[in-house]
């Protein structure tokens, strides 16, 4: 039962709820939208996604505010995130509509599920798009499985909007220049486990990549987006390998709303030390603040936070950002679907 349910203190994890919507791509075209109870899907053992990877997903949220509405940020954005993965690795497209449709659709079944304002808890959705046609040679599948479920979840970072340290791996590679890097799917997630332990282990929030080709340039916290701040100045990487944060845009946006310069570029590993504020960005974690980056293996150190709190930036990005997904700021760029 939700009354059972300790909003303040949830995880960012799974939880069951009532039903997920899905959707199946057959003979050339999407069918109706089904509502299902289970948690289970059939799958065929030479199901594509199983053997070549033919799986993609993406993450948004909706909340519940102040107002007593319910809000859902950037659906649209993740839609079309989706499309260009299906592009790049040969699935059918999920039509906008139908996405935004059955997005709707799960929030309003589940709404029993959606964290009440105060408890700074959100309902997650997680859209995932899975070839399940059989193919034993590489190939694209000829049948897919749309499928959207729900959760409702905490903050990504133990403690919420506070500073993190973090490791930069060398010995890592989370995506390869003109591979898969740019596009959700699970395989990039897979590579990320092992660094991402070794980074645990030795104690910090997460792990730091650099460029996979040159091992010169900054290009993701994790499974997040960087951002530094310097000069009235938002910088954030420019590479052929992250995955394009909906999050890092909308903060690129605000940034610049508040009079700031905003730099898309490549950022060396030498230029942290001349940060005045750093964090790293996406849908699970928002914004979480940096304290501290060190270079393990050449014994470098980067303090970004010397007071061991988030910076006047990042704190007010973060704010207004927040402010827009509940509904208590104006939303100017149409963001938030009110349901």
């Amino acid at each position: 039962m939700t009354e059972q349910i300790d909003w303040g203190n949830l995880p960012f994890g799974y939880m069951k709820t009532d039903y997920n919507v899905r959707c199946y791509y057959r003979n050339g075209k999407w069918g109706e939208v089904e509502v299902s109870s289970s948690e289970e899907i059939n799958l065929h053992m030479a199901a594509t996604c199983l053997h070549y990877g033919q799986e993609a997903f993406e993450g948004l949220k909706a909340f519940r505010c102040p107002d007593g509405k319910v809000r859902v940020f950037r659906m649209e954005a993740n839609a079309e995130r989706l499309q260009r993965t299906c592009r790049g690795i040969m699935m059918p497209e999920m039509p906008t509509e139908k996405f935004c449709e059955m997005a709707k659709q799960v929030i309003m079944l589940n709404e029993r599920f959606i964290p009440p304002y105060e408890s700074g808890a959100s309902l997650y959705l997680r859209p995932l798009l899975i070839g399940t046609g059989a193919q034993v040679g590489v190939k694209p599948a000829d049948e897919y499985l749309f499928i959207i479920f729900v959760t409702p979840v905490g903050p990504y970072f133990k403690g919420g909007f506070s500073v993190n340290n973090y490791a930069i791996v060398r010995d890592f590679d989370r995506a390869a220049p003109l591979g898969t890097g740019t596009f959700k799917v699970g395989g990039n997630y897979a590579a990320s486990l092992r660094a991402n332990k070794k980074a645990h282990d030795a104690g910090y929030a997460c792990e730091f990549y650099l460029d996979a080709k040159e091992k010169k340039y900054i290009d993701e916290c994790g499974a997040a987006n960087f951002f530094g701040i310097k000069d009235n100045t938002y910088i954030t990487p420019k590479s052929e390998s992250i995955l394009p944060s909906i999050t890092n845009k909308c903060l690129q946006q605000l940034a610049k709303d508040l009079g700031m310069n905003v730099e898309c570029r490549p950022v060396p590993t030498e230029e942290l030390s001349t940060f005045e504020e750093a964090g790293a960005c996406g849908t699970a974690a928002v914004i979480s603040p940096i304290g501290r980056i060190d270079d393990i293996e050449k014994g470098q150190s980067y303090v970004i936070s010397k007071d061991g709190k988030p910076g006047p930036v990042s704190t007010r990005l973060y704010q207004l950002l927040r402010d827009i997904q509940y509904g208590i700021a104006e939303d100017k760029h149409g963001w938030v679907t009110v349901l």
